[in-house]
Parts: C-alpha cells; sequence; structure tokens
C-alpha cells in the first residue's frame, strides 16, 4: 500500500461491489458509537482528554462481524469502525465545554441546558464537521497519499486487513475492558480501596504529591507514550513544586485576587484552585494559538488543494472509490443548519454567532484534517482551537451587545459546536484515509459518520445529565477540568473579572516551553491537571517505555506495543462505562448499600492501593510479553 498515488491499488478494486452499508454494519456500528461515546465522555470529564476510538472499534468490527457473526466482507467491517468512531469525537467536543452550563445552572445563573438543546448541539456540530471534511477528502486522503501517514486511519486498515488475527485481537480488547471494569467497581463501588493517593508535604509548604491508581489513565499514559506523559508530569512539576510553594512563600498572610482568604490558610487543593489554574488555563489557550500559528501554512495550502480538487471532481466520479457526496446537497445542509442556528430557540446564539460558527467550524474542520494527518487523532488540539474560539466569540458577543449570562451561554455554545466540528472532521478524514487503503465508497462512509454522529448526539445528553446528578461537575469524581476553564475563561472575559496577570503567567510559560522545542499542549495541560493525574499517566507511559526498549526483532517490538494499545483501549473503555454504572447505581441510591467500606468497614487503605495499582500494571506487562517467543501472526 505505498507508492505514488496514481499507482495505488486499494485492497477491494473499484470495480468490485462487496456488502459495505449494510443493517448489520449500522446496527452493530451505533452500538460501538453509542458505547465509546460514553466511555469517553466519563474519560474526558475525569481526566481532561479522550483517546481515539478508531482503533478499539475496528478490533472489536472484527470481532463481531467477523469471528461472532462469521461474515467476511472487510468493507463491512470498515463501516462498522467509521459509525462507532463517531461516538467518541461527539464525547470529547461536547465534554470539554457543555458541562460549563450545568456549572452556572448549578450556581443559580441560568437553568441547565435541555436534553434537545444538548442534542441539536452535538449533531448540527457533527453533521458540520462531515461536511466540511467533504471537500477535503480529494486534497488531503488522495493527493496527499505517501505523505500525510494518517497514523490511526492507516492502523485501522492494517487491523481490518489482518481478518485472521481479528478474534484474539478482539479477546484483547474484551479483557481490558473486563479487568478496568472490576478494578474500578471493587475501588470506586465497593469502595474497599481507595482510587487516589494524595500526600501533602508539610516541611515544603503548599506542595503535594499524589497519584490516581486509575485504569483510564495507565491507558492514557501507556498510548500516549513515554514522551507525552512525560510533558504532563512536567507541567504538574513545575505547578506543584515550584509555582504553588512560591505563592505559599511569598503570600503569607496577604489575600490576593481571585482568592477571598489568607494564603496561608489554604492547602494545596485550594492554592491549585484558586490560583494555578488560571495559570494553566493561560498556558492551555496560549498552547493552542501556538498550534494553530505553526499550522498556518498547511492551512494555506490545504485550502489551495481543496479548491482545485473541488474544480476538477467531475473528471473522479466515474469510480465508485472517488464518489463522494454531492457539493450541492452538502452547501444546502450547511446553509439550512446556518439558519437553523440562528432562527431555533434551543440555540442561545444571535446571527453573529451563527456566522462565527460557519467562518470559524470551516476553518478548524481544515485545520483538525490535516493535523490528524501528520499527529494523529488521540495529539490533535482540539481544545486549543475551542478556546481560540470561546475567547474569539466572548469578545466579539460583548462587543455587539449580547452580554451577561446571555452572552456567556452563547459562546459556550460556539464553542461547542466549533469543538464538535472539529473533533468529528478529524475523526472522518482518518475513516476515509481507511477507506481508501480498503477500497471503501466514500459516499457510504460520509453518510455512515453522519449515522454515528446522530446516534452519539442522542446518547451524550443523558450521559452528561446522569453525571451532573450523580456527581456535580467540578468535583472530584467529575472534575470537567476543560469545562471549568472554559467557564472561568468566558466568566472572566464577560465580567471583566479574569485575573490577567495569572492568564499572562501562564503565557509566559507557554512561550519559553515552546521557544525550548516542547510540545506545548502537554506540558500546559500536565500544568492544568491535578498533580495526581499527571503521576497516574506517567506510570502508563514508563511501561510503554520499558516495552519499547525491550530486546526483540522489529516484528516482535511491534506486536508487544499493539497488544499494549489493544489492552489499555480496553481499560479505558472499561473504566469509562463503569463509571457511567456506578452514577446509574449512585442516582438510584443503591451505591451505598455496595459500599463495603461504610458497612462492614472493609478497607485496605493507602497500602493497599498501591498493591493494587502494582497488579494492575503487571497484568499490561503480562499481556505485552504474551507469546513473545512465537510468530507475531499468533
Amino acid at each position: 500500500m505505498s507508492g505514488d498515488k496514481n499507482e495505488f491499488k486499494p485492497y477491494v478494486p473499484a470495480d468490485r461491489v462487496v456488502p459495505e452499508f449494510t443493517v448489520t454494519s449500522i446496527l452493530v456500528g451505533i452500538v460501538l458509537a453509542v458505547v465509546f461515546g460514553a466511555a469517553n465522555a466519563y474519560l474526558g470529564l475525569r481526566v481532561g482528554m479522550t483517546v481515539s476510538a478508531s482503533i478499539p472499534a475496528a478490533v472489536l468490527s472484527m470481532g463481531i462481524i467477523r469471528v461472532i457473526m462469521r461474515r467476511d466482507s472487510i468493507l463491512e467491517n470498515n463501516m462498522v469502525q467509521t459509525i462507532g468512531s463517531a461516538g467518541e469525537s461527539v464525547a470529547a467536543g461536547a465534554i470539554f465545554t457543555l458541562p460549563a452550563l450545568f456549572l452556572w445552572a448549578n450556581s443559580g445563573l441560568t437553568t441547565p441546558p435541555s436534553l434537545l438543546t444538548i442534542f441539536l448541539i452535538a449533531v448540527v456540530g457533527g453533521l458540520l464537521g462531515v461536511a466540511f471534511m467533504v471537500p477535503l477528502r480529494q486534497a488531503l486522503i488522495v493527493e496527499e497519499h505517501g505523505v500525510l501517514p494518517f497514523p490511526e486511519g492507516t492502523a485501522c486498515a492494517e487491523v481490518l486487513l489482518a481478518g485472521e488475527e481479528g478474534g484474539s485481537k478482539a479477546g484483547t480488547v474484551f479483557l481490558g475492558l473486563g479487568v478496568a471494569g472490576l478494578y474500578k467497581f471493587i475501588a470506586d463501588g465497593l469502595k474497599v480501596f481507595p482510587s487516589e493517593i494524595n500526600y501533602n508535604i508539610q516541611s515544603y509548604k503548599g506542595s503535594a504529591a499524589g497519584v490516581q491508581v486509575l485504569p483510564a489513565l495507565v491507558g492514557v499514559g501507556y498510548i500516549c507514550g513515554p514522551k507525552i506523559s512525560s510533558y504532563i508530569l512536567a507541567g504538574g512539576t513545575i505547578s506543584w513544586f515550584v509555582i504553588m510553594p512560591l505563592i505559599a512563600l511569598f503570600g503569607a498572610d496577604a489575600v490576593v485576587f481571585p482568592g477571598s482568604t489568607a494564603i496561608s490558610g489554604m492547602d494545596p487543593g485550594t492554592l491549585w484552585g484558586t490560583y494555578v489554574k488560571y495559570i494553566g488555563a493561560g498556558a492551555v489557550a496560549t498552547g493552542g494559538i501556538i498550534s494553530l500559528i505553526k499550522s498556518f501554512p498547511l492551512i494555506v495550502k490545504t485550502f489551495g488543494q481543496a479548491m482545485k480538487s473541488m474544480n476538477n471532481k467531475h473528471e473522479q466520479n466515474g469510480l465508485r472509490t472517488n464518489q463522494d457526496l454531492p457539493m450541492p446537497f452538502l452547501v444546502v445542509m450547511v446553509l439550512i443548519i446556518a439558519a437553523a442556528i440562528w432562527i431555533l430557540p434551543v440555540f442561545p446564539v444571535n446571527p453573529v454567532g451563527a456566522i462565527i460558527i460557519v467562518v470559524f467550524g470551516f476553518f478548524f474542520a481544515t485545520v483538525s484534517s490535516r493535523m490528524v494527518g501528520l499527529i494523529g487523532s488521540s495529539n490533535n488540539p482540539v481544545s486549543g482551537m475551542a478556546i481560540a474560539t470561546l475567547l474569539f466569540a466572548t469578545i466579539l458577543l460583548k462587543a455587539t451587545g449580547t452580554d451577561g449570562i446571555e452572552g456567556m451561554t452563547g459562546a459556550i455554545a460556539i464553542g461547542a459546536i466549533i469543538c464538535i466540528i472539529a473533533a468529528i472532521a478529524g475523526d472522518c478524514s482518518q475513516d476515509l484515509k481507511t477507506g481508501f487503503l480498503l477500497g471503501a465508497t466514500p459516499k457510504k462512509q460520509q453518510i455512515g459518520e453522519m449515522i454515528g454522529v446522530v446516534a452519539s448526539a442522542v446518547a451524550i445528553g443523558w450521559v452528561l445529565y446522569l453525571l451532573d446528578a450523580v456527581w456535580g461537575y467540578g468535583t472530584a469524581n467529575i472534575p470537567a477540568p476543560q469545562a471549568t476553564m472554559m467557564q472561568m475563561l468566558v466568566e472572566g472575559i464577560m465580567n471583566a473579572q479574569l485575573p490577567w496577570p495569572l492568564i499572562f503567567a501562564g503565557a509566559g510559560v507557554a512561550i519559553v516551553v515552546e521557544i525550548l522545542q516542547i510540545p506545548v499542549l502537554p506540558f500546559a495541560v500536565g500544568m492544568y491537571l491535578p498533580f495526581s493525574l499527571g503521576t497516574g499517566i506517567m506510570f502508563g507511559g514508563i511501561v510503554r517505555w520499558f516495552m519499547d526498549k525491550m530486546k526483540g526483532s522489529q516484528e516482535e517490538k511491534r506486536a508487544r506495543v499493539d497488544r499494549g494499545v489493544l489492552y489499555t483501549s480496553g481499560l479505558i473503555a472499561g473504566e469509562g462505562l463503569m463509571g457511567v454504572i456506578l452514577a446509574l447505581l449512585a442516582f438510584f441510591e443503591v451505591d451505598d448499600k455496595i459500599d463495603l467500606a461504610a458497612r462492614f468497614n472493609i478497607n485496605i487503605g493507602q497500602v493497599g492501593s498501591i498493591f493494587m495499582f502494582a497488579a494492575l500494571l503487571a497484568t499490561l506487562v503480562l499481556v505485552c510479553l504474551k507469546g513473545k517467543k512465537t510468530s507475531v501472526n499468533e
């Protein structure tokens, strides 16, 4: 599958028609879209980041379609992962922004968004993301074949091509899902051991160390790798062991805005929530803007290629593998959606907001599509794009007379739609790359992506309401770090109460980090998140580093790493799904009945947490090393 694009021949030839867009593929894909959407919603609200669902969706597609149902159409499998992976992207865009509306509702400023509002924001963002990506397909995927790697899209194609390995690979994902679900249930359901270990260092006032011993964090660290994990931990180290102790030392008994009590009376958690979150927010916002500035030449190039490919489109529509959704249909759909955003009362935006959404949406869809082609979906700076949009939208809405809570909710709605557009455009481009390699029909994939958007948009509102009703956003269980940052920025700009010195301090740190040629966004996210989260992620990164460094042939190393990726994908999905199940148990007031610590005083304490976490890491190592002396085609 290499060579010049003109010589490229997909796995399924363009003149061959096989089952692809079938009832089976649609139904299984919808189920996976809802599952991965719910799991990633929980992960993002807990950790502040999501991971691509394309590879686990492809693996589960192989396991369900080929092994369980005994169907052998590779394009049918591809359609399942296309629909299924859309759930993660809709969830990512929604959870980074929409919980801010719940936070304002919980403080009495407004009412919570209705399920209809959440559904429409999600479905509008998703459909626009697909529509904006379609005209870019020829330029980015066909014209740039062999130039842009599209890591997840290529990996999905390899998984689907390895049909004989589908059963064992799917089994690895299911194993991770089961282990994480059981672990999470024992820790946060039965409460046999605490899922977080924290220690305030009294001799170094203002600092604290800790680790969250959770499966999803191990999964994130392993998939992101040791470098990204170390950048996140480095950012946390700067916050918790440099900035916070300095604040405690120089602040003493002073009361400094935005705090309302003396700094000397604040514990490390309060110091972080009062001051360091603003510094981290400034660093994250600056990192997002830097990433956009750096990608500007690529953006210009992509626009030029897109316009050229659209002009030549009529020459390429004959082949099945070159058929996209018609441009007139897409233009009409975009115009109808733009009008609906302006007219429908469920969208708290004015005509200016509707224009911002369409213009910024197309701009960021282009950015996102090329970025995932270069660095993959999991490293796509979607939240950075949302922050840039929020800052611009809030300032513009305030300048045009839409201020107060109306302006703030409008800015969040705009940011949510843009965030979902960027996330879906990136996911769609990865899926279309997989389809390009396999010989899928692009038009059918684009329709499948829209079906996945609608299915996950229906489910995401229920998940958001459930988690808020049980734990409440901004709490230890569901900190919703990205959304609380969005709320903080919008509220601060609209009410002119943002502590700009702290924001600028974070921006200065981000600029220094960029000068040192360290990736800004993971470092800035580490500054913004609790230190215990970064520590948990680092342990997963250490296991990945160990697997990368072990001796063996390239095939053996790749097989080890791949098994770990599949297992940790299962860990992430398993904890996310169990988190939603525990929320349901709490909603129906069953959680107290299964709390063994409270009812029978059964708790093995923090020492037990360390042993349980070590056992979890050991399962990951064992899965990676499984069959290392056998052929990779086990």
